[in-house]
């Protein structure tokens, strides 16, 4: 048995029949408030997959590409991704000091966010800054001028809180077509890891099988 279990093992290494995101380390813990001014937490995210971005709330044209980024994927991803019976979120975390609900809403209406697919959150800036820098790895901070300056890209988190996804914003790149696919990727395996496949996605991290 346990040799028919090793050449499984060795077969899947060469053939690598399906591809998986790396579980890259835990999405920090955070309660914020959105643009309803209701609380939103890393527990009210748990059990969707989640697409984050950072932005500040007076971002313009600096940000139009990664706005309209995120609003391609929220709209390709009704017909291009299928997560089962798991709800895709977007969430865009304000770089500010305690926005007030009327600065997050103003910020979303802007951006294209609608408040239910996609939410702006935000909080006391030292918390953003550790929740942002420390916990998602993303730079931000304070530039000489007072203005916001910070690591502008994505991240998608499983229903688990796992981070299996990290994008930093490329102008060169199609960002919105590496997140759909990235979100299709992490889709079929929601779908499909489950009784016999199980042990060939288990298999598929092992081997760092990546999409």
């Amino acid at each position: 048995m346990g040799a028919v279990l090793f050449g499984a093992i060795l077969v899947f290494a060469i053939v690598q029949p399906v591809k998986v995101l790396p579980r890259i380390r835990l999405a920090p813990g955070y309660a914020l408030t959105d643009q309803a001014g209701q609380p939103f937490t890393s527990e009210t995210a748990r059990g969707s997959v989640t697409l984050y971005s950072f932005a500040p709330t007076d971002c313009d044209e600096a940000c139009d590409d990664l706005f309209a980024t995120m609003r391609e994927v929220r709209d390709r991803a009704v017909d291009e991704v299928d997560l089962g019976d798991v709800d895709l979120n977007l969430v865009t975390i304000a770089l500010d000091d305690d926005p007030d609900p009327e600065a997050l809403a103003a910020a979303a209406a802007a951006s294209g966010a609608d408040g239910e697919s996609w939410r702006w959150v935000g909080g006391e800036w030292d918390r953003i800054r550790t929740v942002v820098g420390a916990g998602f790895e993303r730079y931000v901070g304070e530039g000489a001028d007072g203005e916001i300056e910070f690591d502008a890209g994505f991240a998608i988190v499983d229903g688990s809180g796992v981070i299996r996804s990290e994008t930093r914003y490329q102008t060169i790149s199609d960002d919105a077509d590496k997140l759909v696919r990235h979100l299709g990727v992490l889709g079929d395996e929601l779908r499909y890891a489950h009784g016999p496949a199980a042990a060939a996605y288990e298999a598929a991290h092992l081997f760092l099988c990546y999409a």
